[in-house]
């Protein structure tokens, strides 16, 4: 693990953050170009298909699949961000796991605010289910808003009376809408990707008026986690999104969910993106593969 590498990505980051007041579609620009610099793993292909009524994007090992669906939601604030920006993490856990992975293009605020994202996570999600996908070789990934997705889609899917899948993984996720985790302030500096008032700008625009008390914004302070699959939550030190994340893992504990808090020290919100480039990303992503493995595999077994 290399301070060097920590502080490159630190000083990419920060360069990337703009002063001001950017428009959407400068944030939304800007967001494309940052991750068309990601490293996309060799050993995998992609195509465009369509999934619960919106467009997809299926990445699968070259060499054929194993028998897993990671069922991926890109980051972005709600706002900005599509399949294509999140390959580097679809890429690298299809390449880690030998699963598929179908990413899909969910519609975005201010055009469709709250809760439309969540819909379309859930049709997805049923679709899957229609085509014959046997719910125990599902899993949930998601980065930033998109880890707030895998975990309000699986309350949606719950709450529907659908199976759920095999097990969620998060990555640096917003889990609350409120913005009162104490790292909104403990953190503030520290983070090199977000402010608690870009956080809150670009909240309003997914809100569109909504009140953020509602488990389906706010689910780590509001949640019920009852009956929820095993959960893997990875975060960084320096993310004022970090108490999203560790009192989304204290609350699925209350709640008697199978749940790892994994907390790397000293890197910036969804440092998985800089796999090939970090060490650590590398490593969290290599986690993040044994944990779906032995999750899909577990549940196979016990449905054999």
């Amino acid at each position: 693990m290399s301070g060097e590498q920590r502080a490159r990505v630190d000083a990419l980051l920060r360069q990337n953050r703009s002063a001001g007041h950017p428009t959407l579609e400068e944030l939304r620009a800007r967001f494309r170009a940052l991750m068309a610099g990601m490293i996309v793993p060799d050993g995998i292909r992609t195509r465009t298909t369509e999934l619960g009524g919106r467009s997809a994007l299926l990445v699968e090992p070259e060499t054929g699949a194993r028998a897993g669906t990671i069922l991926y939601f890109h980051g972005g604030g709600w706002v900005f961000g599509s399949p294509e920006t999140a390959l580097s993490l679809t890429g690298n856990l299809v390449a880690r796991t030998g699963f598929r992975a179908y990413s899909t293009d969910y519609r975005l605020a201010p055009e469709n605010p709250f809760p439309a994202a969540v819909q379309d996570g859930l049709n997805a999600y049923r679709a899957l289910l229609d085509d014959g996908v046997d719910p125990t070789t599902i899993a949930f990934a998601g980065d930033s808003a998109g880890g707030g997705l895998a975990v309000t889609t699986c309350l949606t899917a719950r709450d529907a009376g659908l199976p759920l899948p095999a097990a969620i993984v998060a990555f640096s996720s917003a889990l609350d809408a409120t913005l009162t985790g104490e790292s909104m302030e403990t953190k503030a500096g520290v983070d090199p990707v977000f402010t608690r008032e870009a956080l809150d700008g670009i909240s309003t625009l997914y809100l569109s008026g909504q009140e953020p008390l509602q488990p389906l914004l706010s689910p780590a302070v509001l949640a019920d986690l009852t009956g929820f699959p095993p959960l893997l939550l990875q975060v960084g030190t320096n993310e004022v999104l970090l108490d999203d994340s560790t009192r989304m893992a204290a609350r699925a504990t209350a709640h008697g969910v199978d749940v790892i808090l994994d907390v790397t020290a000293d890197v910036p919100h969804v440092f998985q993106s800089f796999a090939g480039v970090l060490d650590e990303a590398d490593e969290a992503l290599d986690r993040a593969a044994l944990f779906l493995a032995q999750r899909v595999r577990a549940r196979d077994t016990a449905a054999a």
